[in-house]
């Protein structure tokens, strides 16, 4: 009997029970127990359930995560992993939920959640990426560490600190202003991320975004249009101002071999006094109260809505704007994953000489590549205008472009890491806003978040290398057993070689019966 015979559970009833019994044990539990620990325990059984019912799975081919099963990386790495990202994920999802709903529906749902996962991150995570994982969580405990000890040198508790921290940063307001301070800096990640993809360092990203946002607030203030035409128009005046901005740097290194990185710093004093010289009430600036001035204000016909944020327990708005921000990151994962363009992009930015070699026009890919870094770029300031502000004046948000390196950093420029990166340094950001009023210094957070960068760009380095280490191993042994050369054949009386009677009866000939047709 062939082993695919003896799987008879189709995948989908093996997600169906691997959930099922997630949710039916976290509301069992959740009589007896805080929601919390049901939850754990809940996504801890169906992952349970996950492990049983693989073996039993038929028609699901064989995903990277199955094929590496039984290796000790799979069982000493992958296994932990799956099951603490889908504990995490189920309670975090049960957390956010009990904002707006009653606690038994959200524990049930947040195990709904977890339990799913359980079942996809088991079959589904491959080693490397669960290396990543690692490497993050890893750098994360160092960073926590270091910072505790710098403040228990300083003679502040640590534990009261981060306790204090982790209070306000949950906080309905908190966890607004921390999407909102997100959206902004993913846009502005994602501008890195995309001339990291191409080994440039787009270190221009400020400048670009400042003065998009001023011209474009400019246009949108001078302008009187139908709503969504005058969305579009400022946004399309942002976008392409970024990208001309950044498309002098990317003509410098093509045509005359500047370094992106000085070229940029360069164009981020020049974009800086242009901002001083357009923002003056003889030119392009209005009064806009005794101490500031800026831009005329947008008409309402050019401002986003907000999303009301209720369902956090907030009368603040989240950013519109964000729904801009999802759509740019769709759009970056599309490009580098799912078009040639995007293929051609990070053949190039790991060899450029074998990219070139292949017909790659690596000039233009050069070009292109600072180019959409800088439209991306453009689209920083435009949460902040649309949504909020709607003028651009002295007070308007800076800095955030070299946030955005730190950011694509941390989320190692990956669409979806850079998500978790940007939420977490708006969370640092926003949490440590308390700190001052119990007296201790803000800088806390800026400490962490350096600490975090550091840690995480060598540890993961070396997790990465180790892995590339690991992965050569295991083609070398797979090449070495497919190489081994197999016995031969036995025969019923003898083998070929010495002469004999063949498995068919036949009489096989020995060496010395082939005579000259042998040799």
């Amino acid at each position: 009997m062939s082993k695919d015979s003896t799987r008879s559970m189709p995948v989908p009833v093996a997600t169906a029970a691997t959930v099922a019994v997630g949710v039916a044990v976290t509301a069992a539990l959740d009589l007896a127990l805080l929601w919390w620990a049901a939850s754990a325990i809940g996504v801890a059984a169906a992952f349970a359930t996950a492990l049983w019912a693989d073996g039993r799975t038929r028609g699901a081919g064989d995903p990277e995560g199955v094929r590496e099963k039984g290796t000790t990386l799979h069982r000493t790495l992958v296994v932990p992993t799956a099951l603490v990202l889908s504990v995490v994920a189920g309670m975090l999802t049960g957390w956010f939920l009990d904002l707006s709903l009653i606690e038994p529906v959200a524990a049930v749902l947040g195990a709904l959640v977890g339990s799913f996962l359980a079942h996809l991150l088991y079959r589904r995570l491959s080693a490397m990426l669960a290396l990543s994982f690692g490497a993050v969580a890893a750098a994360g405990v160092l960073a926590i560490a270091v910072t505790a000890l710098v403040l228990q040198l300083s003679g502040i508790p640590p534990l009261a600190t981060f306790t204090r921290m982790l209070e306000y940063g949950t906080r309905p307001d908190s966890l607004v202003q921390v999407v909102n301070d997100g959206t902004t800096y993913y846009l502005a990640a994602v501008a890195v991320a995309i001339g990291f993809k191409m080994k440039l360092f787009n270190i221009g990203v400020d400048g670009q975004y400042r003065l998009a946002a001023l011209l474009a607030a400019a246009v949108g203030g001078y302008l009187v249009l139908p709503p969504v035409l005058s969305q579009i128009v400022v946004m399309a005046t942002a976008v392409a101002v970024g990208g001309a901005w950044a498309g002098i740097a990317g003509y410098l290194k093509v045509t005359r071999g500047v370094s992106e990185v000085i070229s940029t710093i360069m164009l981020n004093s020049i974009a800086t006094g242009i901002t001083a010289y357009l923002l003056s009430t003889d030119r392009l600036a209005v009064e806009i109260s005794t101490n500031n001035i800026g831009t005329p204000p947008l008409e309402e016909s050019s401002w986003v809505p907000g999303i009301p944020a209720g369902f956090l327990g907030s009368d603040r708005e989240i950013f519109g704007l964000v729904v801009l921000a999802a759509a740019v990151g769709i759009a970056y994962s599309v490009m580098l994953n799912r078009t040639r363009f995007g293929f051609e992009l990070r053949a190039t930015g790991q060899s450029q000489s074998a990219a070139e070699a292949s017909g790659v026009d690596v000039k233009k890919m050069v070009f292109l590549s600072m180019l959409f870094s800088g439209m991306a770029a453009g689209l920083v300031g435009m949460p902040q205008l649309l949504g909020a502000s709607h003028y651009y004046a002295l007070d308007f948000p800076t800095g955030i472009g070299f946030i955005g390196i730190a950011i694509a950093l941390l989320g190692r420029n990956h669409p979806v890491g850079i998500v978790f990166a940007a939420l977490f340094w708006a969370f640092l950001n926003q949490a440590a806003g308390i700190l001052p009023f119990d007296g201790y210094p803000q800088e806390i957070a800026v400490i962490a978040q350096a600490t975090i960068v550091l840690t995480v760009v060598v540890v993961y380095e070396i997790v990465h290398r180790w892995g590339r280490r690991y992965q050569q191993q295991q083609i070398g042994k797979e090449l070495g057993t497919a190489a081994e050369p197999k016995e031969p054949a036995a025969v019923a009386t003898g083998t070929a070689a010495e002469g004999g009677t063949g498995a068919d009866g036949d009489q096989t000939p020995g060496d010395g019966e082939r005579g000259g047709e042998a040799k």
